[in-house]
């Protein structure tokens, strides 16, 4: 009979000779999934193996005799993971362990023995008996032996793709289970041996809610958190009110119509695919996030601070900002200096308001009001409908309104001369190769050439005039 060292050796012998003849690249789908199919087969009880091992050992002496202060060392060493990795391993033995009874030293049963003859057989790997056990685990003594042990069979014969639920067809296959599966099964069950488990558990969930904000690490600020359920819901509506690339504003109920596109209509206004969008999807939640927290600031609900609304304030030398020159800036709430160019962006979306020092003296007040009025982020707003970058469907309600030219420069804060530009469009307009021109109050964009070689200045399908042109709006 060979010893489970020199099975293994074999097994591992086997592994080499597939890895080392070249084979893999070669394979057709068909085999390539059989492939993969199989080495589930072998990496689930692989794992079988580590966690039987581990169980049938006593933690603390087999880690004192090799010189480790604990098993999650032992396994770090000889498995060569990490402790994040050993710690799960030692957790799955646990669940599996067939502990002896005290008196007369006959074996008891595994705490889950049927999920431990799936993990045996190959059925469920480690993640998955980790996931399918966790929400009964955490009920602790609430949900008593007798049910642990039933919820156990039917999460063991959920694993396998059988079902065990009262009713079901003699036979009933499905799928073998995911752990995703396996988790959502399995705090199904716990809901309903412990009904009454939620509140303490909402409880412990409004005690673990936290936001920090990190110190600044190259220009930019971590951000940690625990979210309640509800909040990270509002969060996750926000964010996909402007991510969805048809997006029209705050969602509504429904179903949404659009009209076919017309034969002459151009193609670099109607084919979002012209345009490349070199952000990440996190770095599109975060420009989302950014958009609601200004859309936030300027509503009216919004608690003052100081009597006026929460404003965010920029400290930087005028001559600087005038010349256009790099030089840095200070934002109250933020420890160390900022890019001037933070004041830029600023300045282009708010007022400014000159402080005139004299030697720490204040010797004169001043106010430029740059900010469009409401009556006039309407009428921009029903002109240009959304971010008026092709292929960007931000809606224009949550956009910024952009001086073309610049209120710096002499350019007034009209609507023939506001175009809504969404949060990350207007902070990378200076360097993208995007242009913004007026043409008898109708904005025209050029794009970079890799967009339009012929580089011609077009205006934007939902700002160009329809044939029945509504009455100007009041200025």
């Amino acid at each position: 009979m060979n010893s489970p060292v020199a099975t293994l050796d074999q097994v591992v012998a086997d592994l080499d000779r597939v890895l080392g003849a070249d084979s893999l690249a070669a394979l057709s789908d068909a085999e390539r999934m059989d492939v993969l199919r199989v080495a589930g087969e072998a990496l689930r009880r692989v794992e079988a193996v580590v966690v039987e091992t581990v169980a049938t050992a006593d933690p603390v002496d087999f880690a004192q005799r090799l010189g480790c202060r604990n098993m999650n060392e032992v396994l770090q060493r000889v498995l060569r993971t990490d402790a994040r990795g050993a710690a799960l391993l030692v957790k799955a033995a646990r669940l599996v362990t067939s502990e002896t009874e005290l008196i007369t030293g006959a074996p008891l049963p595994a705490r889950w023995p049927a999920l431990r003859a799936a993990l045996l057989d190959g059925a469920v790997g480690v993640s998955g008996l980790l996931a399918a056990t966790a929400s009964i685990e955490r009920a602790g003594t609430r949900i008593g032996t007798t049910d642990r042990l039933h919820a156990d069979v039917m999460l063991a014969d959920f694993a396998r793709g059988a079902s065990s639920v009262d009713g079901a067809a003699a036979g009933d296959v499905a799928p073998p289970a995911t752990p995703e599966d396996l988790r959502l099964f399995g705090s199904e069950i716990a809901m309903i041996l412990d009904p009454d488990g939620a509140e303490p558990n909402d409880r412990n969930a409004m005690n673990s809610r936290f936001l920090t904000i990190g110190r600044e690490r190259e220009g930019v600020f971590p951000v940690r958190g625990n979210l309640l359920p509800e909040t990270k819901a509002q969060l996750q509506q926000i964010i996909d009110a402007q991510l969805n690339p048809k997006g029209s504003g705050p969602a509504t109920p429904g179903v949404a119509f659009t009209d076919s596109t017309p034969d002459d209509e151009d193609p670099f206004n109607s084919d979002p695919r012209n345009v490349i969008d070199p952000r990440s999807p996190a770095q599109k939640r975060h420009d989302a996030l950014a958009a609601a927290l200004g859309i936030a600031a300027r509503h009216e609900d919004m608690p003052s601070l100081g009597g006026a609304a929460p404003t965010l304030v920029v400290h930087v030398d005028a001559k600087e900002v005038a010349a256009g020159a790099a030089g840095w800036a200070r934002i109250p709430g933020i420890d160390g200096p900022v890019s001037a160019s933070v004041a830029l962006h600023t300045a282009c979306t708010g007022a400014i308001q000159r402080v005139l020092f004299d030697e720490g003296r204040i010797v004169g007040i001043s106010v430029t009001d740059r900010v469009f009025a409401v009556h006039q982020r309407r009428a921009i707003v029903a002109r240009d409908r959304e971010c008026l970058i092709p292929g960007c469907h931000v809606a224009a309600s949550w956009c910024e309104i952009h001086h073309v030219t610049e209120h710096a420069r002499g350019g007034p804060t009209h609507t023939d001369n506001g175009v809504p530009l969404c949060w990350y469009h207007h902070r990378s307009l200076e360097y993208s190769g995007w242009e913004i021109r007026m043409s008898d109050g109708i904005p025209q964009i050029r794009g970079p050439a890799w967009w339009d070689a012929a580089r011609r200045w077009r205006t934007p399908r939902h700002s160009q005039p329809s044939r029945a042109a509504p009455e100007p709006a009041n200025r």
